[in-house]
């Protein structure tokens, strides 16, 4: 099994919840929280930029409506996306990826970008995705991790930029799900920390997958993870959590 250059410890959309996700302001507070690698999920605009966004819709995270995909980044750059969370983040802007890769960059952070594409656009946002990335990060010395839920994603990111790391993203085990890791080339798995077991873990390690885990909130579930020696736990309790544990 080669070397993982990341560390155990991820900041689930850039603090959990004590800031407003997938922005900037949450990636400071949780680097201020001393995480040192985080989780953000990445879409592109209707003109092509990568922008972080979790949701298809613009309602929930920010003061726009409809899909955000649809919009151009001129618009999407006008949004509101702090009100929601609290008054002391109104007016935070949506980021894009580029501008999460300067924050990460200028303070050797890590970076799990989750391709989250708008339905449909799938191969195209993995493929866009991952040529930001490879640009963005080229003088790095460790680069981001892709990971999806959409193996159509992965399979166009492994097109684009085959040397980028990545990581299957799974809810559920369905039949097939290491050889589908396998095809896609993927250094990792990223499970629902429920189907982690001895087994599972036994059965990814075996092929030289790294295991991580999201979402993992409570004490109970970490001593769970770690006794059974897996490698990354994704949290939104960044206040809970120590990332030097």
């Amino acid at each position: 099994m080669t070397p993982w250059p990341y560390p155990r410890w991820v900041a689930h959309r850039g603090a959990g919840q004590l800031a407003p996700e997938n922005t900037l302001a949450a990636f400071r507070v949780g680097a201020a929280h001393g995480y040192r690698m985080f989780e953000c999920d990445a879409k592109l605009s209707a003109d092509g930029v990568p922008f972080l966004m979790h949701d298809a819709a613009l309602e929930r995270t920010t003061s726009g409506q409809g899909a955000g995909g649809k919009l151009p980044w001129s618009d999407l750059a006008l949004l509101d996306a702090g009100s929601w969370h609290s008054r002391a983040f109104a007016g935070e802007p949506l980021a894009t990826l580029e501008s999460v890769a300067r924050f990460c960059l200028a303070n050797d952070y890590f970076l799990n970008i989750e391709i989250k594409p708008t339905p449909g656009s799938e191969r195209e946002t993995g493929q866009v995705v991952a040529w930001h990335a490879a640009r963005l990060w080229q003088d790095a010395a460790i680069p981001p991790l892709l990971t999806s839920f959409q193996v159509e994603a992965l399979e166009g990111a492994a097109t684009t930029q085959p040397d980028l790391p990545r990581g299957l993203l799974l809810d559920t085990l369905t039949d097939g799900w290491l050889d589908t890791a396998s095809h896609l080339g993927c250094a990792a798995i990223v499970c629902n920390q429920g189907l982690w077991n001895t087994v599972t873990v036994a059965e990814a390690k075996a092929i030289g997958m790294r295991t991580l885990s999201y979402t993992v909130n409570d004490d109970w579930a970490v001593q769970r993870l770690l006794a059974l020696g897996t490698d990354g736990i994704i949290t939104d309790r960044i206040d809970l959590f120590s990332p030097a544990a």
